[in-house]
């Protein structure tokens, strides 16, 4: 078998997960029930060892031993129990009995502490059993109760546990059979469990079928056997719960004396039944019993058509019955890959491969391989699947099988048509060199040319079908076919097919042609490779393969090295520093999104070669990227892909990759291949991959600068023969992951050997120029590339290569060598390790056409006897050896009391006939007969003797047997078999025969008669046959004594109409002259027609004419009458039974005699009747065509009975060349219904169609012709191709659109809206021709009916769009599907109230219905959960979330047709996260919301005269109450007498300072502190002398920043300066509030007299009212003069003195 490149396996292929799948579950259900009866187990351990002492020492010692083995917990199977399982971690914890304990200590030690129970209530049946052990046959499936009882190595006499541990070794064929399993599960807890082993878990190699001795086979099927029985009989070993303290004291007890007893008698018929199996296999004789496959039926090869389905059969004997695998070209075939397309059947040794619909793909060698314990054979069969082209109705297939005849066609013009297709200088075997131009040629003559239907013209190069590139060129001319090879390459190299295609027929026409290697650049350098191809494109990664060459250049080549070049550039960059040997190599490092073509190079020690054929263009990007864009094109082709990425969202770290394997090793690079992690947010990911020694932890990056970004990656610079394991870590911009788990041990070198020496290297003669060269295929090969066929003049020493191209198969024609030369030939196979060794030289062969001897002829019997004379008659040789049979040469000897005597020759010259009779022979004497037959090549191999005749005189009254049968003309249903009569009459003569017949498999009781009545002909059609049935014949005579002895009986014959079956075709010329015509392709030089009527050859000429040109012949009457008819067959000779018949009768010579007769006096033929069709000004045409009509051709046109003529209603036109016949009428009338008649006469030859326009196909014809003239009219001016009508964007606007024609600058375009215009702001430029109106925010309020307007002064023309009801529905329904799409993944976002998760969309409208569910139920509003839609963000609010809260979150946004979710999983770590932020909120809201402040009051700046008294407010919050601290110069100010501080309820502190003076002068603060924080408020005092005026600057803080207020106070006015505080119920205004105005007086106040700040003035304004119209927020400054009046001054600090 093949193995399959790494690249092109599934993963996990015949799963070796699949192997364990079923013993694993049952071991963990049974590990399980160990680990709750770990308890009863420790203790059971011991309770066993004492209870089973008596057991171990009673029986003989070899059974000790093997109790022992088992008391000891069956170590070496725990073992593989273990392997099967993959080491259960946790079983292996156990205690020391329980580790030792698996699936087979169930049926031991297990079985042996249940045993005293068992055999109480089952002696009688154990004692039944084990007499039965002695009986003959069945001793082999009784003995298997030992087995079932952990007996099974010690019943073949096995020495030690070892060696038992070798027999029950895991072995699985490659696709092994499993019987699905039936496990028992346990019940309820406390209820006593038995736990039955499965029988059929164990060993799936029970039912393989191959082993590797008899012995183990035998052991199999014990065991197999045994363990059936066991779930037959119920007899299993059960383990039952028990309470534990009185588990362990029952143990303990003394077994009864009966019981002992018992147990003794058990233990002796168990030794008897093991020493009588030893024996019996002593006695075994394993060659009698074994013997390797034989294919008895070998599957024989088909040539079908497509769509036909295809049975190969063959079968196979051989012990053990072997097991058959069907392969296809060496891939094995899996009947579950391709569901309903094979059928596969084995019964009984017979095998079947059923291929339903074949198609070209099924082309291939299918392999039959059966494989037992003895070796392994294969039988080859290929099928050949050709291809109709068209299409067939399947009422013409029944079975798959055309019953139409293949030669016949359905042209495109309706009419039933032969092709017949001749190839005319054909091109032929074809040599070129590497770089030169090549050219194919060939001259297509089809028969009848018709010359509106052209054929199609296809190549084909091995099978595949060429297309046009920048290496191949094709042509067609009209008569000639070209293919052109611009820049020949050995890839070019092959057989090419010309097919020919005219509507269902073709014709095809192939030749090969051969490719040399061009001239090295350096002497001695090898060849250029072939083939190269990109495997496995990854985003910065690619495999490149390739063939290695035939020529080496002399020396052996040393590796290759790999170029690459990015498409649009011309620079080639070299991948490998050190040639490669393996024909693979990973190329790393590519720029995704870019392409690149790849080239190979091979290097020896002479040089490097040219280099190989660039490959096709391959893009580094993601294989679904890929695909995504060959589905989707985005824009044409351009050989470069630029990807973008957008900028990554802050991700989360990425988990490690999984399923981490090593695809591919050599020795020079490893390659890894994994799958990308399931973690890893919203970005992509890259990879790093790390190396470590196995058995060491010592792990180093192999990439360390730049990380990978596809899966994918090759390891070079490795140790060649150290072992390494290889991990992987993803990583990506929020970190680097945890590494995924490491490979297994992987050691360096090369995985894939070089094939094997190819065997058998045979020649065969072909042509003068050609042989034909067979090998068997190289044994064991993997990744079979081809195979190398070199050829040499014998003696020369000088090799040359047949092939530059690997050829699949093991055949191969070698062409170009030279006539009458000896050669020799060898062969080499290839794969992608390199080229084998080459095979031995073949046996020199002389280059000549081939024939050969025929081979002997077959079923000699005596045809007549007499008393000297005998007639014998045979069948021809199956093999006539390339030429004509020339005659047969018969022997005979006596036979005297069965010693044969000496042959004598019975006839000198040869005989023509297949009967003759031999004279002068003795009478009552015996003899024996023998055959040869001769041809051109000489006489063949006489057949052996028959068996022995006696020379007598025949006397019976019913004739002899009829003799040479010859079935002809063999179809899928029917047959026409011939005979020749009995020589032997009878005693009256024949009066008619009996054909029988019966399928090939059946037996003789189902022989039948095919005819009720005799039939005086000897020949007979026989009809009804199944298709792909084989079936026998025989003919019985009869006479009217009765119906004498049947002939011998047909070869098989299978029901089938083979490929490229042709009819004979009965056709009528010009002239009237009938003839049958039959055409063979399969003729041979030697091949001649050979005409029959009613199977009878013709010798009266008198009333046919032959005429025979190529491999067509026709066969012509002179003048048909009665005398023809009759059965008319024509059969090639030299041919695979190329034969077919015609049937004239009366009927059929009746029509053939009509026909002849309009030959005679033909009439215009007509491609198409009369017909009318309206043109583009909406004038009438009527038509018809003629096949052809001469330069002298006449035409009459009518209408109603009445001649008209050329004029200014009607135009009439004649176009001889193309037989075309117009009359153009430009308007219909009324007055013009009638009938309208063309009458056409060419010189003899008359016709005539017409047309009836009558009543409602008139009106109709009138009304359309109107209408087509009214829209010429409309489109002379500005028009509308496209009506109006809408598509919404994907910013979710509706677009109106239409799309205009015969648009001109003046042209313009006015928009409605329910019969009001739309204003456009700018004029439509009319670009490509279309208009457009975008309504942005669609909604309800734009519904209506819109229409546009194309005017200018060629005329005008309007569009409407009702956008109202249904269409506004339907339009709404579109929009909010546009908005439902455009809306993002839900994302979450803490706040201070609780949770929010929120999605955006484009625009959103109220049409689209919002609904939430939580955990897939509906969600129900409330204070706490609420949903909203602000902006463009639709939300749900989650205010104070718990626990409960958690879950699987879906917005569903219905757009009034169908239902859009978003979905967000807000659980695990995503909840935690958002609900730790909206906790941090939370408090924080609080912390700010309850901090320490001043709520306002202090003043930037006061100035105050030396003197007065200052008095300033203001008022703090906080919760809780906040500390108040008065600061002076940032040092805390304590009160006094002069300075008086109060705090009052926590909401009011005062600063009073009496008696002010110059060192008062300062900065002051205030400082407001509780837990939630501090706050401080500063401002400067500035005392000033006393003076008449003072001017006070006082400065405030604003939001934007401090603003400076100035005060100036008069002399005479008493004031006070107070603080303006804000009330307490503004606590949650957190911005500090503007102090407006301080006015102070310039008298000295009382000493008890408290200074006021009040607001200002409001004389000209009020503060407020100033503030408030400033943009900026900012107080103005103020100026109070002694007049009183305030005075704006804008922000500049002024001072003013009166």
């Amino acid at each position: 078998m093949m193995a399959l490149p790494f690249y092109q396996k599934h993963h996990q292929h015949y799963d070796r997960a699949y192997r364990h799948k079923e013993l694993e579950s049952t071991l963990s259900q049974y590990q399980k029930e160990e680990k709750r009866k770990s308890a009863v187990y420790s203790h059971g351990s011991t309770a066993y060892a004492h209870g089973s002492a008596a057991y171990r020492h009673g029986s003989a010692a070899a059974y000790g031993h093997e109790s022992a083995a088992y008391s000891h917990g069956s170590a070496a199977y725990g073992h593989e129990s273990a392997a099967y399982s993959h080491g259960s971690a946790a079983y292996d914890h156990e205690s020391a009995a329980h580790s030792r304990r698996s699936a087979a200590y169930s049926l031991g030690s297990e079985s042996l502490n249940r045993m005293s129970a068992a055999y109480d209530h089952e002696s009688a049946a154990h004692s039944r059993r084990s007499a039965a052990y002695s009986l003959g046959s069945e001793s082999l499936s009784k003995r298997s109760a030992a087995y079932s009882l952990g007996s099974e190595a010690y019943s073949h006499g096995l020495k030690d546990s070892n060696t038992m541990v070798e027999d029950r070794s895991y072995k699985l064929s490659p696709k092994a059979k499993r019987a699905k399993q039936s496990l028992f599960s346990e019940e309820k807890e406390n209820k006593a469990i038995d736990y039955v082993v499965p029988m059929f878990t164990g060993r799936q190699v029970y039912v393989s079928g191959i082993t590797d001795t008899e012995e183990e086979r035998i052991k199999e099927s014990a065991a197999y056997v045994a363990r059936r029985n066991l779930f037959a009989t119920g007899e299993g070993i059960s383990a039952t719960r028990v309470a534990t303290s009185s588990s362990m004291e029952k143990q303990h007890e003394k077994k009864s004396r009966k019981v002992a007893i018992r147990e003794s008698a058990e233990r002796l018929a168990l030794k008897k039944t093991l020493e009588e199996t030893e024996e019996f296999h002593r006695k075994l004789n394993e060659d009698k019993l074994l013997h390797a496959p034989e294919f008895v039926i070998k599957p024989r090869s088909h040539t079908v058509w497509e769509k036909q389905n295809v049975k190969l059969h063959c079968t196979v004997t051989g012990w053990p019955e072997p097991r058959l695998t069907w392969y296809k070209n060496n891939v094995p075939i899996n009947v579950h890959t391709h569901p309903g397309k094979y059928i596969i059947e084995s019964r009984y040794g017979m095998h079947s491969l059923e291929i339903n619909k074949c198609d070209f793909e099924d082309t291939a060698q299918y392999r039959a391989s059966a494989m037992n314990v003895k070796g392994e054979l294969s039988a080859y069969a290929s099928l050949v699947v050709k291809r109709y082209k068209g299409e067939f109705d399947e009422s013409y297939f029944h079975a798959g099988t055309v019953t139409m005849p293949l030669s016949f066609g359905v042209s495109p013009h309706g009419y039933a048509s032969k092709f017949e297709i001749h190839f005319v200088d054909k091109f032929e075997v074809s040599f070129g060199r590497e770089g030169e131009t090549m050219s194919l040629g060939c001259t297509v003559i089809i028969h009848p040319d018709i010359k509106r239907f052209h054929p199609e013209i296809q190549w084909y190069r091995n099978g595949v079908l060429i297309t046009p590139s920048k290496w191949v060129q094709m042509h067609w001319s009209g008569e000639r076919a070209t293919l052109t090879l611009a820049h020949a390459n050995k890839e070019d190299e092959g057989l090419y097919t010309l097919r020919v295609i005219m509507g269902d027929y073709y014709e095809q026409y192939s030749a090969y042609v051969f490719v040399q290697d061009a001239d090295a650049e350096m002497p001695g350098a090898p060849a250029s490779p072939l083939d190269v191809e990109c495997l496995d494109a990854n985003k910065d990664y690619v495999i490149v393969s390739w063939k290695q060459p035939a020529v080496d250049g002399g020396s052996p080549i040393l590796g290759y090295f790999i170029d690459k070049c990015e498409v649009g550039t011309t620079h080639w960059s070299q991948c490998n520093e050190t040639p490669v040997k393996f024909a693979r190599f990973p190329v790393t490092g590519l720029i995704e999104g870019r392409s690149y073509i790849f080239r190979v190079r091979a290097v020896n020690k002479a040089g490097v070669s040219i280099p190989s054929r660039v490959s096709e263009p391959v893009a580094a990007l993601d294989p679904a990227d890929r695909a995504r864009l060959r589905s989707h094109p985005s824009a044409p082709w351009t050989g470069q892909i630029i990807v973008t990425e957008e900028e990554p969202a802050e991700g989360v770290v990425p988990g490690p990759p999984s399923d981490l394997n090593v695809i591919e090793a050599t020795k020079n690079y490893v390659v890894l291949s994994w799958k990308p992690p399931g973690e890893r947010g919203h970005e992509g990911v890259m990879y790093f991959v790390e190396k470590c020694i196995a058995g060491t932890e010592n792990w180093q990056r192999v990439n360390t600068e730049i990380p990978v970004k596809s899966p994918r990656f090759a390891v070079f610079d490795l140790a060649e023969g150290k072992s390494y394991r290889f991990r992987v870590r993803c990583c990506n911009s929020a970190g680097v992951g945890e590494p995924s788990e490491a490979t297994e041990a992987t050691v360096v070198g090369d995985k894939l050997d070089i094939p094997k020496v190819p065997g058998r290297i045979i020649p065969t003669r072909n042509t003068d120029t050609s042989v034909v060269v067979t090998w068997t295929e190289s044994k064991d090969a993997k990744e079979l590339v081809g195979y190398y066929i070199e050829a040499s003049i014998a003696g020369s020493g000088h090799w040359e290569p047949s092939n530059n191209n690997p050829v699949k198969g093991t055949r191969f024609i070698c062409h170009g060598l030279l006539t009458g030369e000896n050669y020799i030939f060898r062969v080499r196979a290839v794969n992608a390790a390199g080229l084998s060794e080459y095979s031995q030289e073949s046996e020199a062969i002389e280059v000549k056409a081939a024939i050969a001897a025929p081979s002997p002829p077959y079923d000699i019997t005596v045809l007549e006897s007499v008393h000297d004379s005998m007639v014998l008659g045979w069948k021809q040789p199956k093999i006539i050896g390339g030429a004509e049979i020339t005659g047969y040469y018969v022997n005979y000897r006596e036979v005297i009391d069965g010693v044969p005597g000496k042959w004598n020759e019975a006839n000198i010259k040869p005989i023509s006939e297949r009967a003759y009779r031999i004279h002068n022979l003795k009478e009552n004497m015996v003899y024996q007969f023998q055959v040869a037959a001769a041809n051109l090549a000489g006489v063949g191999t006489p057949s052996p003797p028959t068996r022995s005749f006696k020379c007598e005189e025949w006397t019976i009254a019913v004739p002899g047997p009829p003799h040479d049968l010859l079935y002809t003309e063999v179809r899928k249903d029917s047959l026409v078999l011939l005979w020749k009569p009995p020589v032997y009459i009878g005693r009256s003569p024949v009066t008619g025969y009996y054909v029988d017949v019966k399928e090939t498999e059946a037996t003789d009781e189902h022989w039948r008669s095919v005819n009720e009545k005799p039939i005086a002909n000897k020949f007979l059609k026989v009809s009804g046959l199944k298709e792909g049935v084989s079936y026998l014949f025989r003919v019985r005579a009869t006479n009217q004594a009765g119906v004498g002895k049947p002939s011998d009986t047909t070869d098989p014959v299978i029901a089938e109409t083979r490929p490229g079956t042709k009819e004979v075709e009965v056709d009528v010329d010009d002239n009237g002259v009938i003839s049958l015509n039959f055409e063979c392709d399969q003729m041979s030089s030697d091949s001649k027609f050979v005409w029959s009527k009613n199977y009878e050859p013709i010798e009266d000429e008198s009333r046919l004419a032959f005429d025979t040109k190529g491999g067509k012949s026709k066969a012509a009457f002179k003048d048909l009458g009665e005398d023809d008819l009759g059965i008319y067959s024509c059969a090639v000779t030299d041919t695979d039974g190329v034969s077919s018949s015609y049937t004239i009768d009366e009927e059929e010579m009746k029509r053939l005699l009509a026909l002849s007769h309009e030959r005679k006096f033909p009439t215009v033929p007509l491609k198409s009747e009369l017909a009318a069709e309206l043109l583009e000004k909406g004038q009438v045409r009527f038509w018809l065509q003629a096949e052809k009509l001469s330069g002298n051709a006449k035409v009459n046109f009518v209408f109603n009975d009445k001649e008209i003529v050329n004029g200014e209603k009607y135009k009439m036109k004649v176009d001889h060349n193309t037989g075309l016949v117009e009359m153009i009428m430009d308007k219909l009338e009324d007055s013009d219904e009638g009938t309208y008649t063309f009458q056409l006469q060419d010189g003899k030859a008359t016709n005539q169609s017409s047309l009836v326009l009558i009543g409602d196909v008139f009106k109709k014809l009138q009304d359309e012709a109107d209408f087509q003239r009214q829209e010429w009219f409309r489109k002379q001016g500005p028009h509308f191709v496209e009506y109006l009508g809408w598509e919404v964007t994907a910013d979710c606007n509706v677009l109106l659109k239409c799309k205009v024609a015969n648009i001109k600058k003046e042209t313009h375009i006015v928009w409605y809206k329910d019969g009001r215009e739309i204003m456009v702001d700018e004029e439509h430029d009319f670009k490509d021709g279309v208009c457009t109106l975008l309504i942005s925010e669609f909604s309800k309020k734009d519904a209506g009916i819109y229409e546009v307007i194309l005017k200018d002064d060629r005329g005008k023309d309007k569009s409407k769009l009702k956008l109202v009801e249904a269409a506004f529905a339907d339009l709404m329904n579109e929009v909010c599907r546009k908005i439902a799409l455009s809306a993002t993944e839900l994302k979450i976002q803490s706040t201070a109230e609780g949770i929010r998760l929120f999605s955006f969309v484009n625009y959103y409208l109220e049409d689209l219905r919002v609904s939430w569910l939580h955990n897939d139920a509906k969600i129900k509003y409330t204070d706490r959960v609420k949903t909203g839609v602000t902006g463009e963000q639709i939300w749900l609010q989650i205010n104070e979330p718990t626990p409960h809260d958690k879950g699987k979150y879906i917005m569903e946004l219905f757009d009034g047709k169908t239902t859009h979710t978003r979905m967000l999983d807000l659980s695990g770590q995503a909840f935690d996260e958002a609900f730790t932020e909206f906790q941090r909120l939370k408090q924080a809201a609080i912390a700010e919301r309850n901090r320490a402040r001043i709520l306002g009051g202090l003043p930037d700046v006061v100035t105050i005269q030396e003197g007065k008294a200052l008095n300033l407010t203001c008022n703090v919050w906080g919760d809780p109450v906040p500390e108040v601290t008065w600061l002076k110069n940032e040092k805390p100010l304590t009160a006094d007498a002069h300075c008086i501080l109060k705090y009052e309820s926590g909401k009011s502190a005062s600063f009073t300072m009496t008696g002010v003076n110059t060192i008062d002068s300062g900065r002051y603060g205030i400082l407001v502190k509780n837990k939630y924080g501090t706050e401080t408020s500063d401002f400067t005092v500035i005392v000033t002398p006393v003076m008449a005026q003072i001017a006070m600057v006082m400065h405030d803080a604003d939001v934007q920043g401090p603003k400076l207020n100035t005060i100036t106070i008069a002399k005479r006015k008493k004031a006070t300066a107070t603080s303006n505080c804000h009330n307490e119920g503004e606590k949650e205004d957190f911005v500090k509030p503007h102090v407006e105005e301080i006015i102070a007086t310039e008298e000295t106040p009382d000493p008890n007299e408290t200074l006021i700040v009040e607001e200002g003035d409001d004389r000209e304004g009020s503060w407020q009212a100033a503030k408030e119209s400033d943009v900026k927020s900012t107080v103005p400054e103020i100026i109070l003069h002694p007049t009183g009046s305030l005075i704006r001054q804008g922000e500049k600090s002024v001072e003013t003195n009166t």
